[in-house]
């Protein structure tokens, strides 16, 4: 039988077949499409006429297009439902992907005919000329002006970083598969809602055991630090959590995190950089580490006095408990106890209203608002778990796009939430190829007798993840590496921050927010108690996403500063730190959106795309939160993708640039 990942898909929407597919097909279809892929380069490099745009940049980028969508099937796999079968072929997978990248990247005579493309001044549309400048820069940063032998070395680190990346992400997986906590009596869990000691009980009768576990989970691990009374139980678990490949054991990162940012230097030096943020940076809104810091010490001087307020308020609370010090595994359960004196609202009052089916409703009927979309479950789409659910999206009864939604943990599936896609929207001989776009979480699943109810957090994480969805799905561009999220990296997070936005609407709230059993809508009251709420520890988040962000460029131009991973750690967060650290645990080794992700020097992009979202949505504001043509303009730079340099985007939707006071005056008052 042929191997279905060699063939054009011939399901609906030519979607991935996950029926056919087995675990056995990957390693000989990337193998296959690999040669099929340098085949391709060849004709472009053996091609006789004279280099032209379109001979040589187009056909360049629309190569190797089944080998992209297979790589989207199998890397998503790994992510969301992955097993050791899996992990292994990823390991044999990843440098043939890099060494197949790096041939292409230093293919001389290719470079030749793309420099002459490159120098000559042909009249290209705006799109165009984006794309020529690209390839052209991508060559150059993957070093196509070395030397042999420096090539050679670049693509060997190029391979060892894709190995090792790889591998950080799975220790991190193991760790939080591996650990779980029985407990017996229900006693140790005082303060937990029933809704989540039964979600307790269900996971120990998964596992053959009376009683209750508690797992590493998001959805398990949160409940605990958020409403146990039980001090101890809180410590462990966030001992645990902290620990996660700190233990000096097979799964520890300490020595992945030297060898990975080394490699990283190594890496920009060969390209002549100075460090490994100044070569990601010069490619990003952001231009340069100077740049990075400057923004992030800014705004930790503005937030660090509210962080401090807000810590105080909270040692008052557990003194009266009799807690001379307070710990950061005290932080969530009184930030919640302030949270419900000052606004007399907590997540587990809120979560009857918050149930999953129609927080996803509202959010689909938002983009039907805003954009004209329409969402239509279907069962003719294969999956590739039973729990994913699949959507055609439509645009005046045209179809836009292919949604699946997975929303629960698995053993399976990494930590977190994200939003991906198996196939990029593009235009190829006059058909509009439509893109395939997933939503990935780990909301707390459902029970027996109870549907899946979602924490206010994890509503507006909904909404995150969606708005990186809409920004694939309203793609609209010709070139499938300018396409939807293709963006600069600091500005890849405005559209999901500023969906969030609507979340603390309470024009938009009262639209969904019922009780699943009642029906009964959320009292005004209580609504504007969330939007009131929507700054509660402001100061405390910053501070932590300044933190994070100052590591990341931190690990990424001081490699060599790099001994001993937690010293480095405690002395570069020290500005933001607000408990004493733990010397058990270490954040760096489960740091997986920089050492696996895409986030190296970028970590920063958060809160920067923060300044974008409160400037677009103030805008919003003014003219009214559902305002068509408003939201026309924000569709245009939505649908854009790649092709504009962000900034001007940006000011072609505001009409002028962001203003970093907008943030601040939404944080801050």
């Amino acid at each position: 039988m042929l191997n279905p990942l060699l063939k054009t898909f011939t399901t609906k929407h030519q979607s991935a077949p996950f029926d056919d597919i087995k675990e056995e097909h990957f390693l000989p279809a990337f193998q296959e499409l690999i040669k099929i892929s340098e085949k391709e380069i060849d004709e472009i490099v053996e091609n006789d006429y004279e280099p032209t745009f379109q001979n040589v940049i187009e056909a360049l980028a629309f190569s190797g297009e089944q080998l992209d969508i297979v790589s989207g099937i199998f890397f998503n796999l790994n992510s969301a439902e992955t097993n050791d079968e899996i992990q292994k072929i990823a390991q044999e997978v990843s440098p043939l992907l890099t060494e197949f990248s790096a041939k292409i990247s230093q293919n001389e005579k290719l470079f030749e005919k793309i420099k002459k493309v490159y120098t000559e001044k042909y009249s290209l549309n705006e799109e165009q000329q984006m794309l020529l400048n690209e390839t052209y820069k991508g060559f150059v940063r993957s070093g196509a002006l070395l030397n042999e032998a420096e090539k050679e070395k670049f693509k060997n680190i190029s391979i060892e970083l894709s190995k090792k990346s790889l591998q950080f992400g799975q220790n991190v997986l193991a760790e939080t598969n591996n650990y779980f906590k029985h407990i017996t009596e229900e006693k140790d869990l005082t303060g937990i809602p029933e809704a989540i000691l039964q979600q307790y009980r269900e996971e120990a009768k998964e596992r053959n055991l009376k009683g209750f576990v508690v797992t590493l989970q998001y959805p398990s691990f949160l409940p605990v630090m958020t409403y146990a009374e039980n001090r101890e139980l809180r410590k462990e678990l966030a001992l645990a959590n902290g620990k996660k490949s700190f233990n000096n054991n097979e799964f520890d990162n300490q020595n992945l995190i030297k060898e990975i940012i080394s490699l990283k230097q190594e890496k920009a030096e060969l390209l002549g950089y100075k460090t490994y943020a100044d070569y990601v940076l010069e490619e990003r809104m952001a231009k340069s580490p100077a740049q990075v810091k400057s923004f992030l010490n800014e705004l930790l001087e503005k937030a660090k006095p509210y962080a401090e307020k807000e810590i105080d308020e909270l040692r008052y609370l557990a003194k009266a408990d009799g807690i001379e010090e307070m710990e950061a595994y005290d932080h969530t359960f009184y930030a919640e106890k302030l949270r419900k004196q000052k606004f007399d609202i907590d997540d587990e009052e809120l979560k009857p209203f918050f149930p999953l089916e129609k927080v996803q409703e509202a959010v689909f009927g938002l983009a039907k608002t805003l954009f004209g979309l329409e969402f239509k479950e279907t069962t003719e789409i294969q999956k590739y778990h039973e729990e994913v659910k699949t959507y055609e999206i439509f645009e005046d009864g045209k179809f836009k796009a292919l949604l699946y939604a997975d929303y629960f943990p698995r053993k399976g599936k990494r930590a977190g939430a994200w939003m991906t896609s198996f196939k990029n929207q593009f235009r190829k001989n006059g058909e509009n190829h439509r893109p395939h776009i997933s939503v990935v979480c780990n909301f707390s699943k459902p029970t027996s007798d109870t549907p899946s109810l979602l924490t206010f957090q994890e509503v507006t994480t909904l909404f995150h993840e969606f708005g990186h969805a809409l920004h694939g799905v309203l793609a609209n561009t010709t070139y499938p590496s300018l396409s939807g999220t293709s963006v600069k990296w600091d500005f890849v997070e405005l559209p999901s921050q500023f969906l969030e936005n609507y979340c603390y609407e309470p024009e938009f709230l009262k639209t969904f927010a019922k009780h699943y059993q009642t029906g009964e809508i959320l009292s005004d009251e209580k609504i504007q108690k969330i939007s009131d709420s929507k700054n509660f520890m402001e100061g405390y988040q910053t501070m932590r996403q300044i933190g994070f962000g100052i590591l990341d460029i931190a690990y990424h131009t001081d490699a060599a500063k790099v001994g001993d991973v937690k010293t480095f750690e405690v002395e570069e967060t020290k500005a933001t730190n607000l408990y004493p650290s733990n010397p058990e645990t270490a954040m760096s080794t489960s740091f997986s959106h920089i050492f696996q992700g895409g986030y190296s020097a970028g970590y920063y992009s958060y809160k920067w795309a923060e300044v974008l979202d409160a400037d677009a949505f103030q805008y919003f504001k003014e003219e009214g939160i559902f305002n068509p043509k408003i939201a026309a303009k924000f569709k245009i730079l939505l649908s854009a993708g790649g092709t504009k340099d962000p900034m001007e985007l940006y000011k072609n939707f505001r009409g002028s640039e962001p203003k970093v006071e907008s943030l601040l005056k939404r944080a801050f008052g």
